[in-house]
């Protein structure tokens, strides 16, 4: 287990002593590899106050004593959550952490049959989540080859957007390109949508093909070395009429002023309404129907939201996405996203690509 594998399991046993807990179960392949660097998809990590162990199948035993090496590796037998109770009943774990977001009622009851009646399980919620909300400077790293990717990809297809293309081949070639350059495939269902379906904020590709005169919204991602980017440009298929330069332009104005308020200390709530009152001084902000970013790392969404109301204050090491958009049923839509990180003061903007209208 390397040095910053073991930091952040200290970092869970002290959050254990604080609660009073003996241990905390993880069965999120996310945290486990955060915490381990075990990249197998089935199995729980049970982590103590001084030690981890994880339950695993015949499949990934080798697996998990290579990628998560000084962790003890239990190999179950039978059903994943019987044998976890089971191990947990022999170790004498009594008071046993679990997020009730995780694994299903149906799960946990298993746990607990197998573990005993001194077992007494307690709902904690986010503990490896919060930890890995602050980048280190090695996640950060990564996160910056991402986005370099992430870049490239979007460049290298820019030529072929045009008219007579389907949305779904525009999807397909980005994601070509994103295994080309060493990814190991996209952080999210890539986004290609056009004309009046490019008004839709999570709209998936389709046999459509694009036309001219229209707008096509271009969202994609890519995992690297495990890290997820997530990038968002619109392009306009011929030259723009005044009414859609005027709609891009409080998108791209708006997405400045998101990026100008990120630096620690600030709510997340604030970087929205900063972003919301730019749309709303150009008469849009009903178009704006999502929310102006979220947390970047290991998944494509985790904490902090930045959104409306959100109370949460962000911290030098978040990596969070600013995208705002207007969309507008029967026309399209228009969205800017970019990746960045806080700093104690200022940001880091991950994502390089121009943000200016793209007229093809």
């Amino acid at each position: 287990m390397s040095a910053n594998h073991s930091q952040r399991c200290r970092q869970v046993a002290s959050a254990l002593r604080q609660r009073g807990l003996d241990c905390l179960i993880v069965t999120h392949p996310a945290n486990w590899f955060y915490l381990t660097g075990f990249t197998g998809e089935s199995g729980a990590l049970v982590v103590e106050r001084g030690a981890a162990t994880l339950v695993t199948d015949g499949r990934f035993t080798v697996q998990a004593r290579e990628e998560a090496r000084g962790i003890r590796v239990v190999l179950q037998k039978g059903g994943l959550f019987a044998a976890l109770g089971e191990w947990l009943r022999q170790r004498g774990l009594r008071r046993i952490g679990f997020d009730p977001f995780q694994l299903s009622l149906g799960q946990w009851n298993a746990v607990r049959k197998a573990a005993g009646a001194k077992c007494r399980t307690i709902e904690v919620e986010g503990i490896p989540e919060g930890l890995r909300t602050r980048k280190d400077a090695q996640e950060l790293a990564q996160m910056r080859k991402a986005a370099v990717v992430v870049g490239e990809v979007f460049e290298s297809v820019l030529p072929l957007v045009r008219p007579g293309v389907r949305e779904s081949e525009l999807a397909a070639e980005l994601e070509y390109q994103m295994r080309r350059r060493g990814a190991s495939g996209p952080s999210f269902e890539t986004i290609v949508a056009s004309g009046k379906r490019s008004a839709l904020p999570h709209a998936r590709p389709t046999a459509r093909q694009l036309r001219k005169n229209e707008l096509v919204v271009l969202d994609l991602g890519v995992i690297l070395g495990h890290y997820c980017s997530d990038m968002t440009r619109t392009v306009y298929l011929g030259r723009a009429p005044r009414r859609i330069r005027g709609w891009y332009e409080a998108v791209r104005e708006a997405q400045a002023a998101g990026v100008a308020a990120v630096e620690a200390g600030i709510t997340c709530g604030e970087v929205d309404s900063t972003v919301r009152e730019v749309l709303k001084t150009a008469g849009l902000e009903e178009h704006f129907v999502h929310s102006t970013g979220h947390g970047l790392g290991l998944e494509v969404h985790e904490e902090p939201r930045v959104a409306r109301g959100q109370q949460v204050r962000l911290q030098a090491g978040n990596v969070i996405t600013i995208e705002p958009g207007v969309y507008v049923e029967g026309v399209g839509g228009i969205r800017i996203e970019d990746d960045v990180v806080v700093r104690a003061t200022g940001n880091e903007v991950l994502t390089r690509v121009k943000r200016d209208l793209i007229e093809i």
